[in-house]
């Protein structure tokens, strides 16, 4: 796992994040008050329905933490990517701060005999189930979500494509709307800017560019199995326009075929899947120039 990857962007969407605190809270007071080393019976003898209102609202109140770290994560990374590493530093954060919540309120609120560490070390273990729990269930559901979603996209872009002569390819952006329809034979290249795609392609005669919010990483599954294949970390390629593929000192280059030169580079985790898609479609009979 590559911690220096960007993570999907579904999982700071503003609709998936509220979806996540509601999904959150409503675990962490069932878990307050059912899992035993967190048994509020402990904490207060008082009747079944003034415990669990007393618990639900101490459970809410440590939630508020969540739902500010949430906003504050939402705000600051809406425009622009949020690596692994960070979002994992982040929830640790989280969970220190609701630990840290819950001991002092054992400690100042309840009088809590035990050491103030001894509190904060089992508050810390609780609390991580108290999120991580929830947080795992929610990411494997986006997740699933947006595949589906990848899914429909698909088919509609293959029932579109099949009901037109042009042949259409549709490009939506991280929120699923359609912005661009380029024909397959106008494609050139597709461009990785930070957490936006820069969409090239034959516009009248002339190279054209679009900008597109969504990642490589989406358009790579998008188009899995088609002769638009990703050849180096920043570039994906429409094979049909490839006209050389030339090897020289740095690597393979692949020569498109366009009214004004385009070079794009073959990095060397690329290159079997390109040379496999050049055999697929050329067969094995031709060759590669070289420098």
């Amino acid at each position: 796992m590559n911690l220096n990857t960007p993570i999907p962007p579904y999982l700071n969407e503003k609709k998936n994040t509220i979806a996540l605190v509601v999904f959150t809270a409503i675990f962490a007071v069932g878990f307050i008050n059912i899992y035993s080393p967190f048994d509020v019976s402990t904490w207060q003898k008082k009747t079944d329905l003034t415990l669990f209102t007393f618990s639900t609202f101490i459970a809410l109140v440590g939630m508020l933490i969540v739902v500010v770290s949430r906003m504050l994560m939402y705000h600051f990374y809406r425009n622009k990517s949020l690596i692994l590493w960070k979002y994992l530093v982040w929830i640790f954060g989280e969970l220190a701060c609701m630990a840290l919540f819950y001991s002092l309120f054992l400690k100042l609120a309840l009088k809590d005999e035990r050491l103030f560490t001894e509190l904060l070390e089992l508050n810390l273990k609780n609390v991580s189930l108290i999120l991580l729990l929830p947080y795992t269930i929610s990411w494997l559901y986006f997740a699933w979500q947006d595949k589906k979603e990848q899914v429909e996209k698909i088919e509609e872009t293959s029932v579109a494509a099949g009901s037109s002569s042009l042949d259409m390819i549709a490009f939506y952006d991280e929120k699923q709307e359609l912005r661009l329809s380029v024909q397959k034979e106008s494609l050139l290249y597709l461009e990785s800017a930070e957490n936006y795609v820069s969409i090239c392609y034959l516009n009248k005669g002339k190279v054209s560019k679009y900008l597109l919010r969504n990642t490589l990483k989406k358009m790579e599954d998008l188009f899995s199995g088609s002769e638009i294949i990703r050849c180096h970390r920043s570039y994906m390629v429409n094979f049909m326009k490839v006209k050389i593929i030339r090897k020289d000192k740095d690597g393979l280059v692949l020569e498109l075929d366009s009214p004004t030169a385009l070079d794009i580079p073959v990095s060397k985790t690329y290159v079997d899947s390109v040379m496999k898609t050049f055999t697929k479609l050329y067969g094995a009979g031709n060759h590669i120039s070289s420098e």
